[in-house]
């Protein structure tokens, strides 16, 4: 019973920072990289459909993204879905071919980055904390149907707590990194 309650709990810590991680790689660090453009869709042919699956998407340099889509006649819906997605960015075409410079980013601008991503790891503690707090309350109804005793209750809230910890640790270390790849010029 603890066990399936300790379980739980982690599957859904392990989610919390997985959504918290990929909430980082959609922040901008001044550096080209192609999962910048993972949340964009474009419409073809009546769908929207994730941009790498109507495109080729590379690195042409350190700044730089090409997309390729794989019909002529898609350019312009590409190049469209990039404005629309909001990153900040201004594509151009030569041809068939779209680029993405990536403007340098500003002391303020990385300041202001690493707020947000501060708000997103405390975002990430409190479900964290949350999802411990469910965890603890099963654990109390338990002990007072009867099921498992006031000893079970305190172990498995141990094991809790430490698992707790140990993913606020997996957060603050996501965070570390995160503001230094930001700071860096």
């Amino acid at each position: 019973m603890i066990d399936e309650i300790y379980s739980d709990a982690q599957q859904r810590m392990d989610k919390t920072i997985n959504v918290m991680r990929d909430n980082f790689s959609k922040i901008r660090t001044g550096r080209a990289s192609t999962s910048l453009l993972d949340h964009v869709t474009v419409d073809y042919y009546g769908s929207e459909v994730p941009l790498n699956q109507a495109a080729n998407i590379s690195l042409e340099d350190a700044r730089t993204i090409t997309i390729q889509p794989w019909e002529k006649s898609m350019v312009q819906p590409v190049e469209k879905a990039i404005m629309k997605a909001d990153l900040g960015l201004n594509p151009s075409t030569a041809g068939q071919v779209i680029r993405v410079v990536l403007p340098p980013l500003t002391e303020d601008r990385r300041k202001d980055l690493v707020k947000v991503i501060r708000a997103e790891a405390e975002d990430g503690r409190v479900a964290i904390r949350n999802i411990r707090r469910d965890a603890n309350s099963t654990l109390k109804e338990l002990v007072s149907e009867k099921e498992i005793s006031a000893d079970d209750q305190h172990g498995g809230e141990a094991r809790i707590q430490k698992l707790t910890d140990q993913h606020i640790e997996r957060i603050d270390g996501l965070l570390d990194e995160k503001e230094k790849e930001i700071m860096t010029v």
